[in-house]
């Protein structure tokens, strides 16, 4: 009997996809910088991105997808990292991510074809 943790995600790997970890990557190096200030200024913001920057360099595409949304969604309407954080590590975190997703996006769409 197969060990059901060494199975592979269906579709490509990560690195097939250069785009994708290309994407991934600068988000992560973004995101870097975003934990560093918020370790210095907000302890509820470092606790939620603290495990970030290493999912978006190591997750398979549909735990990446996942990883990048959850980020993203730190930037909601009624409670924003951008009220806490400066703008010079959230704006760039925040347009890496959505080139993300929309490439994430791109790729899901092609493998459905």
């Amino acid at each position: 009997m197969p060990d059901s943790t060494a199975r592979r995600a269906p579709g490509p790997a990560r690195h097939e996809l250069p785009v994708v970890d290309d994407l991934a990557l600068t988000a992560a190096r973004h995101a870097d910088r975003l934990l560093a200030e918020a370790r210095e200024r907000d302890a509820r913001w470092a606790t939620f991105f603290e495990p970030i920057p290493d999912r978006l360099r190591d997750d398979e595409l549909r735990a990446l997808r996942s990883t990048a949304a959850r980020a993203r969604a730190a930037y909601g309407p009624n409670d924003s990292v951008r009220d806490v954080l400066s703008a010079d590590v959230t704006e760039p975190f925040l347009e890496a991510l959505d080139r993300l997703l929309r490439e994430l996006a791109r790729e899901f769409n092609r493998s459905r074809r």
